[in-house]
């Protein structure tokens, strides 16, 4: 028999964060640090807990820098030799408590991150990343993956359901990475027909993975600073982001000069290209093609080059902070009890959505009028 869940399920796009009465005064109150000591590992991992993915173009050792200094994790993609992590680890100790290696679960991978975690016993994190998180052969790799490493801390996914939240983490993983098809250069969803809307599935994951001592991360379906927040709002206890954090001087790929159709000259607009771990363009990187029983689900787009990504980042905190301050939170960890979504039919006013790209593009000088500047920590 056919079953069908009736209850709506809710993306970031269909809810608002209500504000609430509150005593700070300043986004400067607001911290947006935290503290988890992991079920599994007993690890204390200590940090802002936004995380960059692990894809070619997000997850690379350049990103982890950056992002360390502001307390940010990078999962690390899993293409790196095990030489060029040991140039890293020698390099950059500082930046080990934020990095997470990452993994499939094939016999390859297996030996390779044996390989990494001898090599840099510093690293503690381990992200077991596979697009299918409901095989049976997922599960028996994290359990050994526990049964190596036990004072490692072990981030695996994905999955969407509290049962394989729940499955996961009585397997052995601390963290369970959620979402199944709602990222920018995803295309399962269009493709198998699988996904979950992303709001509902943390706000249901999480209240599974807490009641049994775990964490989540909310991965992919983040457009805005304000899907964080409502992400954060929703129970998540980690955010994982990808194509926001793509098309800068730290992501991976070359900065590319856009060339006029019509003359094939510069146009002095640059671009970066950012793609999907399951597109056509990663598998014939890494795996020499699309394999005949499978299919792409994934797809290879330009990102307008973007700059150093510390700025997009202080955007991002800027925008969680300000969000505590409208619901009264004065530290990250109370946002979800001062969180009340309101369901909407519109989320914004795009009358001018395109204005300012409009501006950065034009080939004549536009004078404008100067904005009023905000008052300050208004």
């Amino acid at each position: 028999m056919v079953v069908i869940e009736t209850e709506p399920k809710l993306d970031f796009k269909d809810v608002l964060i209500c504000p609430k009465r509150s005593f700070l005064s300043s986004r400067r109150q607001v911290s947006l640090e935290r503290s988890f000591t992991m079920k599994h590992s007993g690890h204390t991992w200590e940090g802002v807990p936004i995380i960059a993915a692990n894809m070619d173009s997000v997850g690379t050792f350049e990103m982890a820098k950056a992002l360390s200094q502001k307390k940010i994790l990078t999962t690390v993609h899993k293409h790196y030799s095990v030489d060029q992590w040991k140039t890293f680890a020698a390099e950059n100790q500082q930046v080990l408590p934020f990095v997470a290696i990452s993994s499939g679960i094939g016999e390859r991978d297996s030996v390779k991150l044996d390989s990494i975690i001898e090599s840099v016993p510093e690293i503690k994190i381990i992200c077991i990343d596979v697009a299918n998180g409901y095989s049976e052969s997922f599960v028996e790799f994290i359990r050994q993956t526990r049964q190596k490493y036990d004072s490692h801390t072990i981030m695996a996914g994905n999955v969407v359901t509290k049962e394989m939240t729940e499955a996961l983490i009585m397997s052995g993983a601390d963290i369970v990475k959620v979402g199944i098809g709602p990222g920018s250069v995803c295309t399962t969803r269009r493709q198998t027909g699988v996904g979950y809307p992303q709001l509902s599935a943390v706000i249901e994951c999480a209240d599974a993975a807490h009641g049994l001592g775990g964490r989540i991360i909310s991965d992919g379906g983040c457009v805005c600073p304000g899907d964080l927040a409502k992400a954060f709002g929703g129970g998540a206890d980690f955010v994982m982001l990808g194509g926001m954090l793509a098309g800068h001087d730290e992501s991976g790929g070359d900065t590319v000069e856009e060339k006029d159709p019509n003359t094939g000259k510069g146009t002095g607009l640059y671009s970066k290209i950012f793609y999907g771990m399951s597109s056509d363009t990663a598998m014939k990187k890494h795996a020499g093609g699309v394999a005949e029983y499978r299919s792409s689900e994934g797809k290879t787009v330009k990102v307008p080059y973007r700059g150093p990504v510390i700025d997009t980042i202080n955007d991002i905190l800027g925008g969680i902070r300000s969000t505590c301050t409208y619901v009264g939170a004065a530290e990250l960890r109370e946002l979800p009890k001062r969180t009340t979504f309101i369901k909407v039919t519109m989320q914004l006013n795009e009358t001018f959505g395109n204005f300012q790209q409009a501006l950065k593009s034009s080939k004549v000088p536009v004078t404008t009028t100067e904005e009023t500047p905000d008052k300050p920590d208004a």
